[in-house]
């Protein structure tokens, strides 16, 4: 019988699968075995162990009861529920970390590789307020967030190419002085040398090409992975059929928007007045 291996870096959901998996293991059971326990079929508990079913509420009571496990599992299934991180978005940093190149568009907020520490905290505390993280979920955004930033300045320094949808900017977040500072370092990022930064204006209306936030890697051999995600899920593309289209639409977005040097004189433009 062919046993899928299951990492838990990946995402919260193969997390549990890999608990729950190892769990069964070490007593000896089958998933079928199990499933007769809890009261699911076998073909059940192996896609929640591969991460292909979320665990309901139920399935992770059941989980507990059967394995012993008072109550661990149905704490890690409310937090699965409730993830600090999109699907497929703990796999897509990993690439990240190691592409040659990095191409990002972004609307309404600020891009987390970008982000200052105050800016990031205003976001990551305006989630805590609305309930949809918790502290600690906060905690875990910002400390992913310090990795990759550090990744952008390893050596060889990736090339990035950033386009910003105009609201980025003018969405103040953490007060003036916080949005400042932000914006300030926007500036700063636009004079490395490895590095391209461009503002999508409001003008360009229809014609702007995504309306979700996308990400683009080319890695080291050259094939190119995109991930883009809605409020509630991420996707994480390598198929070149559908990331192709994605690249040709980034460029396209490219050449509409401003000029690095235009854009940086709006950036600058609404920096005035803030302390």
């Amino acid at each position: 019988m062919n046993r899928n291996e299951v990492d838990p870096d990946v995402s919260p959901g193969k997390a549990y699968g890999a608990r729950l998996r190892r769990l069964r293991e070490e007593r000896g059971w089958t998933q079928e075995e199990l499933g007769a326990r809890m009261g699911y079929s076998g073909t059940h508990i192996s896609a929640v162990e591969n991460g292909r079913r979320p665990p309901t509420a139920h399935f992770s009571a059941m989980a507990d009861k059967v394995l012993g496990t008072e109550g661990e599992l149905q704490r890690e299934g409310r937090s699965l529920r409730t993830p600090a991180l999109l699907e497929g978005f703990p796999e897509y940093v990993a690439l990240e970390m190691q592409a040659a190149e990095v191409r990002v568009f972004e609307l309404g907020i600020i891009p987390g590789v970008l982000q200052t520490p105050e800016y990031a905290a205003a976001i990551a505390q305006g989630a805590v307020e609305r309930g949809a993280i918790t502290e600690a979920q906060a905690e875990k955004r910002l400390s992913l967030l310090v990795q990759r930033q550090a990744a952008l300045y390893r050596s060889p320094a990736p090339s990035v190419f950033v386009v910003l949808d105009e609201s980025c900017i003018r969405r103040p977040v953490g007060g003036p002085e916080v949005m400042g500072t932000q914006l300030d370092h926007l500036v700063a990022f636009s004079r490395l040398p490895s590095t391209v930064l461009q503002i999508a204006p409001f003008e360009l209306g229809e014609r702007r090409a995504f309306d979700l936030p996308v990400n683009i890697l080319v890695m080291s051999d050259r094939s190119a992975i995109a991930y883009a995600e809605s409020a509630q899920q991420g996707r994480l593309e390598r198929d070149m059929r559908y990331v192709r289209p994605i690249l040709t639409a980034y460029h396209q977005l490219a050449a509409e928007s401003l000029s690095q040097a235009a854009s940086v004189a709006m950036i600058n433009e609404g920096r005035k007045g803030m302390s």
